[in-house]
């Protein structure tokens, strides 16, 4: 069997190895000048390869995309994932937020294991090869490039979406997939800062709230939240970023238009709004303490002289007009993080959108469309919150189709 996989990024170079490791013909085109380049930026230069839990837990990560993974994750879970480069001399290590790195912190590691395992199976690796398409011809598969036509038995397809365009991730697939008469979801960027904010909230740039909950609420019908996530909240000169406003940034991406979804942060999550009632009553202190000094018990000092400004005072509780309490109570639990935009797909870490998964086998990775096409990684409708999940995702559907593709 010949199998050719165009993108030597995670799922490709997962999906090479797995393919050669079933005794296929297998060659990597790439390009690029080098392998593994998202792989090499990510997680600050560290890569976080996949997170501490189960195939389950992954899954449950993905939203709409969590049964179309169960497959491939079932086949290949994080447990796999780390015994898999822990065999490469990659040791890991598990961070308290359940991310987990190379304990070197070296994502070249990560890079140079795969490419590694990939040469050892007798994978034929092509940088500086870029595709310019393909197309079906009777039982076989043509692979266009800048210089030659591949013709090859099975094709897998792990180009990655749009997200780091630098790293070479700029959406050929996607052209190709309709010619083809896929569909693709709107593509749009996800883990993504975000732009926005109100002046005051610029001028804080540079500050962290450790803990916090981010939301995305619709501006009308009922007040579901679209997505939630708990962790710290980045004030820029730009406007939001950290994991918690990056993770709910693809259900403000998903909306028309900016202005049909709002986001609020709640800045004190331990604090109950009973407890918050309590603490800002008159009676706390005999109602001599400050506003100011009661904030910077919870928090940074230029966020809580921040909000003092915007209340317009900082007065003693007991002199705290009702008006003025039910603000200070609305900035420490919903405070309105106004957005009007994101960073793009040159800031975001992932592409939201993609490839339709019901046009997809789960189990095989293959096209339900065309015989011997696979369709594995980023390409596809799915995207994971921060963590790992997206790399865990991308060697499980790599994995899955390298397997399917060399049999």
């Amino acid at each position: 069997m010949h199998v050719v996989v165009i993108g030597a990024g995670a799922a490709g170079m997962m999906a090479a190895y797995a393919a050669a490791s079933q005794h296929a013909s297998v060659v990597l085109l790439e390009k690029n000048n080098k392998t593994g380049v998202k792989i090499l930026m990510s997680g600050g230069t560290r890569c976080n390869l996949t997170h501490h839990t189960d195939a389950r837990g992954i899954a449950e990560a993905f939203g709409h995309a969590k049964r179309f993974l169960q497959p491939s994750l079932g086949g290949f879970p994080p447990k796999a994932v780390v015994e898999f480069f822990e065999s490469a001399g990659v040791a890991t290590k598990v961070e308290s937020t359940g991310k987990v790195f190379p304990v070197s912190n070296r994502a070249v590691q990560v890079r140079d294991a795969l490419h590694g395992f990939a040469v050892d199976a007798g994978v034929e690796i092509q940088t500086g090869a870029g595709v310019t398409g393909i197309r079906p011809d009777g039982q076989k598969w043509l692979v266009e490039t800048e210089d030659s036509v591949i013709t090859t038995d099975r094709v897998i397809v792990t180009t990655g979406g749009k997200s780091w365009p630098g790293c070479g991730t700029t959406g050929d697939a996607y052209a190709w997939m309709t010619e083809l008469g896929h569909a693709i979801e709107r593509t749009r960027p996800a883990l993504v800062p975000l732009l926005g904010g109100e002046q005051w909230m610029k001028d804080l740039s540079g500050l962290v709230v450790d803990d916090s909950i981010v939301t995305v609420l619709p501006v009308s019908g009922k007040q579901k939240s679209l997505a939630q996530r708990r962790g710290s909240l980045l004030f820029t000169h730009f406007g939001f970023s950290g994991p918690a406003a990056m993770d709910v940034s693809g259900a403000i991406t998903a909306a028309v238009s900016f202005d049909q979804v709002h986001m609020i942060a709640d800045l004190v999550p331990h604090c109950s709004e009973e407890e918050l009632k309590a603490a800002l009553s008159e009676r706390q202190d005999g109602g001599r303490a400050k506003v100011s000094s009661l904030l910077s018990m919870w928090l940074p000092n230029r966020l809580a002289n921040g909000i003092i400004t915007q209340l317009g005072q900082d007065a003693r509780l007991a002199e705290l007009s009702k008006a003025a309490r039910n603000r200070l109570m609305q900035n420490l639990k919903r405070m309105q993080l106004p957005v009007i935009g994101t960073r793009g797909f040159e800031k975001a870490e992932v592409t939201a959108g993609g490839v339709r998964l019901d046009q997809v086998d789960p189990r095989t990775l293959e096209s339900r469309m065309h015989k011997g096409l696979f369709i594995a990684g980023e390409l596809l409708d799915v995207d994971g919150p921060i963590g790992g999940y997206n790399f865990q995702a991308a060697f499980s559907t790599g994995r899955a189709a390298g397997i399917a593709a060399s049999s």
